[in-house]
């Protein structure tokens, strides 16, 4: 089975999480031995936001925000790559080719940003492709999708199930920019419309939701 974890900044980096890193670093050890084909895409969450923010205060252009993004999210994937240890690739894979090559010869992948213009939601959509995924599971900081914000609507509704072409409809977002924060962004939603590989979102600061979602148990919410 081939999988992409995406592992929100929210839940890992905002603030930073030792303990829930540890826990998923076992995760994925423990699922490399039962012969799964695992990488991992790590955001860099509030620290990134925060760094953005100082970038544009300098007067520095969305290309150098997003380059400084690319510089956390890769120190939180060097800090779940180090924890994986020997079952993890040597270094923090920098393209799409070097993650896909790594999980080949049986180790997990760990992956932060890219490029400019590219979120990790992103990077983990256009990972899951090349790879040929079964399942991309995306561990935020929501228990799914919902009809509407629900930390700005009291009373927005988890939507257990959803089709690619309703995604539009509940992120409302359509650009990228630096620093984007919206549970799934615009350009991985593109990807995932053409290749149609079933995505789940969960609860990461539920390590054991993300680990049912990939055993094919109902949580979250279903996107297929």
């Amino acid at each position: 089975m081939r999988i992409v974890l995406r592992i929100g900044g929210s839940v890992v980096a905002s603030p930073v999480n030792p303990e829930l890193i540890g826990e998923y670093a076992d995760m994925m050890k423990d699922l490399s031995t039962h012969g799964l084909q695992i990488v991992v895409v790590v955001g860099g969450g509030a620290l990134a936001r925060e760094f953005i923010s100082v970038a544009k205060s300098l007067g520095l252009g969305q290309e150098a925000q997003d380059g400084i993004a690319i510089g956390i999210s890769r120190i939180f994937a060097q800090l779940l790559l180090r924890r994986i240890g020997n079952s993890g690739c040597e270094e923090v894979s920098l393209s799409v080719e070097q993650a896909v090559l790594c999980t080949s010869k049986g180790k997990v992948a760990v992956m932060g940003g890219l490029e400019p213009g590219m979120t990790t939601d992103a990077v983990a959509a256009m990972v899951a492709q090349a790879l040929n995924a079964d399942l991309l599971v995306k561990a935020t900081d929501q228990e799914g999708i919902f009809d509407k914000d629900p930390k700005k609507h009291s009373d927005a509704v988890k939507l257990d199930h959803l089709k690619f072409e309703d995604l539009n409809r509940v992120c409302i977002q359509d650009k990228h920019e630096a620093g984007i924060h919206q549970i799934v962004d615009p350009e991985a939603i593109k990807i995932l419309k053409r290749t149609r590989i079933k995505v789940v979102v969960v609860n990461g600061f539920k390590p054991k939701s993300v680990l049912m979602a990939i055993r094919g148990g109902h949580i979250g919410t279903l996107v297929d």
